[in-house]
């Protein structure tokens, strides 16, 4: 890090880091150590959805206020977050998602002093994402999320295609495109068996493409006896459980698998564990602003499939999975070919996904670069990081 960048008080809010499935409570806390790492002073506010037995040590929860638990109300977050502008001591407020009142709170609090305010869409501007879910996006956006985020002075993309995405929505504000980071596990050595695995891990969601991955697993699992088709997580969110789960269940008896389980959620060493043993990994969502999955899987050396509707197309630089078009033949054909692939080229193509993920996804980098842009914003540079568009 630059020498001349001042230690800023910096503010992190996302809705929740309670549920492990998703991908920001994880990636907003790893951010968060390595900022403070950077010699930062982090607060990370949340909601408090669910009791946290060892939640971090620079998180602060706020209870929920009356209504719908979806809405995210909690007029104590809001009153915190005035009073911290107000104070005068906080150089950036940086918000993580959209569609509750959790990540509107941030802009009407900066609207009060002068803060840097930094918002991360966490795939929330992307076309699947606009025209899907429930009514009330129709009335949130207009009401109350847009003009919340004309007040951001900057915002900040996981990957190319979402800086499209802030772009296609009007806003014309800088866009810092910093990935998210991962982790990279110590790497066992792989031994060929007797069964061989892929594996579908992450939130079950109608998004995730587990509709596509059904069907052509009936369509190639009698040609490829030694593979099994592993299916881990689970569909509470938030709000509870969606019920979509047992929709896929009815679809896995009715289209007669075989050698296919649903092993529910995986978290800690029990999901690491799972893409270690895995020969190969699969994420065929319609749509994804990063899919930390695809990073976590590369790391433990895990070659991937993923379809286009996630901003993976290094898969192909580096010979370490495939990026395919969405759609049920394109996801057959892939899995033809990569199924009748021999052990060793899978363990090949895994580690160079893993020596990917140490040259450009560490925490340690991704966190640096994160701290130079709040440093240009606060006005401690003297241009604009190269990562940062302005066109």
């Amino acid at each position: 890090m630059p020498n001349d960048f001042k230690q800023m008080r910096i503010i992190q809010c996302v809705p929740a880091i309670s549920e492990e499935s998703s991908g920001p409570s994880y990636s907003v806390p790893r951010l968060c150590e390595s900022l403070i790492a950077h010699g930062q002073d982090v607060t990370l506010a949340a909601l408090d959805w669910a009791p946290m037995p060892s939640p971090p040590p620079f998180s602060k929860t706020f209870p929920l206020g009356w209504g719908p638990r979806r809405l995210g109300r909690s007029p104590t977050m809001k009153r915190w977050l005035i009073k911290q502008v107000l104070s005068g001591n906080v150089n950036v407020l940086h918000n993580h998602g959209m569609w509750q009142m959790n990540a509107v709170y941030p802009g009407w609090a900066v609207k009060k002093g002068d803060v840097n305010f930094v918002v991360s869409p966490r795939g929330s501007f992307s076309e699947w994402a606009m025209q899907h879910g429930s009514w009330a996006k129709k009335v949130f956006w207009p009401m109350f999320q847009h003009r919340a985020l004309e007040a951001a002075t900057c915002f900040h993309a996981t990957a190319e295609s979402e800086y499209h995405d802030i772009r296609r929505l009007g806003f014309r504000q800088p866009v810092a495109i910093i990935p998210n980071g991962v982790d990279i596990p110590d790497l066992p050595p792989k031994s060929p068996g007797n069964s061989r695995t892929l594996l579908f891990l992450g939130r079950i969601h109608p998004k995730k493409g587990l509709d596509m991955l059904l069907p052509a697993w009936q369509a190639v699992q009698d040609r490829f006896p030694e593979w099994r088709l592993v299916v881990a997580g689970s569909d509470h969110g938030y709000y509870g459980s969606s019920g979509y789960l047992d929709g896929l269940r009815g679809l896995a008896l009715e289209l007669n698998l075989k050698r296919f389980e649903f092993v529910g959620e995986l978290n800690g060493p029990r999901k690491l564990l799972a893409y270690q043993d895995a020969d190969l990994f699969i994420l065929p969502t319609y749509s994804e602003n990063f899919g930390i999955t695809v990073a976590e899987a590369l790391a433990a050396g895990t070659p991937v499939i993923v379809t286009k509707g996630a901003p993976w197309d290094g898969l192909e630089i580096w010979g370490a999975g495939w990026w395919i078009d969405i759609g049920l033949d394109p996801l057959v054909a892939c899995l033809e070919n990569a199924l009748a692939r021999p052990h060793g080229e899978l363990v090949e193509m895994g580690l160079r996904g893993r020596d990917w993920m140490e040259s450009e996804f560490s925490w340690t980098h991704l966190g640096q670069r994160m701290v130079e842009t709040y440093g240009w914003l606060a006005g401690n540079g003297t241009g604009a990081p190269e990562w940062v568009r302005q066109d």
